[in-house]
Formats: C-alpha cells, structure tokens, sequence
C-alpha cells in the first residue's frame, strides 16, 4: 500500500526546536515514503525567529509548503490551516517543540479507510498540577457531556485527510481537536488508541495551560455539545 502523507507541523515560537523536528520528519518519510509526503509548516505569528526558520527550511526542502500566519491566531487556527491544505491521502499534524517522537508514526504508515489513530501520553511529567488537573477535566468533560472517550485528545493523530476536509470545523479554539474526532465517531469511523512517550522541552515555554486558551476552551465547551447535538440530528435526517 502506497498512502501518501500530509504532516502539519505547527509552530509558535519554538526557533529552538523547529528546524530539528521538521529535518527528523524529512528523514523518517525519506526512508518509509519517499516522493510520498508532504511537510505543511504552519508559523502561528512567531515572534522569536520562528517564521524566518520556516521560510529558510521551505527554501531547502522542496517537500515543504510553508504557511505563515501574520498574526498569533492560536493552536485551533494552526491547525484548521494546516487540514485546509492538506492534499495527500493520510494526515497528521505535531508540535514543533520536539515533545513527540516522529518515529512514533513508522508503524502507522498505512491508515484503514474510515479510521483514524489516537496517541496518547503515557505520562505527563513535565505538565504542571494545574495542567494535568485541566487534561482530566477536558477528558470527563468529553466523556460525560460529549459522549465521547479518547485517553488524550489533545495529542498526536493520524487521519484520513479526505474524512476530515468532508467536515465542517465549526469550532476556532484548541477544542477543534475534540470536534474532529467526536464527529468522525459519530459517522461510524473506528479509532485505535497507541501509547505514546511525552518528551520533555528541550528550549521554549509551553502555551497550552495560558490562560487565554484556557478560557476560550472552556467557553467552547458548550457551543461544542451544542455543534454536535445539531450534528447529529442533521444525520438523523439524511
């Protein structure tokens, strides 16, 4: 099986780490499919460097698009950029802090129709109290109000780029992740949930526990339940 691959690598001020996570993807998709893949490196308004980094490995690598957001738009908007301009057939998007292994992906290089892969993280250790306390609340949120239970919604996946682009992403914040995968289960898709390791940062700062994003994610909750209860009273209906 030949399956091509867009990977999304997102970025938010991480000069740091960039350039050798992206240069590791290269490597890896040289080795398992080659002339098969593509690299969407989305710049989410970066104000350390990070842009300029982009643009230099775009000018290297053939098998880079590079998307530059003018302004910090947030984790939801790096990524619904990054799907809207995916063109090949499986689709992944990762960090570019470095916290998630890209080797990971080599046994999941063949994706079954109407499926997707779920990482989750054996262990947070470099989290903090109230980002660990914050990933239970969102997976008892989802579980109990959404209707849907993934061990770590907010990690790495591995999608069929045609199902997700199907969709219409209603949601802007960092829950966009839990909208994809609650209406994919929805429509009959199967998941297969792996193990992943949870590298720590080797230079930059978390943004996942701002409290921006905190309190947009929250305030998101509702309209979520809201979007899938329509959503499913509209395939009721077909």
């Amino acid at each position: 099986m030949d399956q091509t691959w867009s990977v999304v690598v997102f970025c938010y001020n991480e000069v740091g780490t960039v350039r050798k996570v992206v240069t590791k993807l290269i490597q890896t998709f040289e080795q398992y499919k080659p002339g098969l893949y593509e690299i969407l490196l989305v710049d989410d308004g970066s104000s350390d460097g990070s842009a300029d980094v982009v643009r230099e490995l775009a000018a290297e690598y053939a098998v880079i698009r590079p998307l530059i957001h003018p302004v910090n738009r947030g984790i939801g908007h790096a990524l619904r950029t990054g799907y809207a301009n995916a063109r090949y057939e499986n689709l992944t998007a990762v960090p570019a802090d470095g916290q998630f292994d890209t080797d990971e992906l080599i046994p999941h290089m063949n994706v079954p129709d109407r499926s997707f892969v779920s990482f989750y993280r054996l262990e947070n250790t470099t989290y903090t109290m109230l980002r660990n306390a914050l990933s239970y609340a969102n997976r008892l949120v989802n579980r109990f109000l959404l209707s849907f239970d993934l061990k770590d919604v907010n990690w790495v996946k591995i999608y069929k780029t045609q199902a997700v682009q199907s969709l219409k992403v209603e949601l802007e914040s960092s829950l966009v992740e839990s909208e994809i995968c609650a209406k994919l289960l929805v429509t009959g898709h199967t998941v297969r949930q792996v193990e992943s390791r949870y590298h720590p940062r080797e230079s930059g700062v978390s943004k996942g526990a701002s409290l921006k994003i905190v309190r947009q994610a929250f305030g998101d909750t509702l309209t979520l339940a809201r979007v899938l209860n329509t959503f499913k009273r509209q395939l009721r209906t077909r």
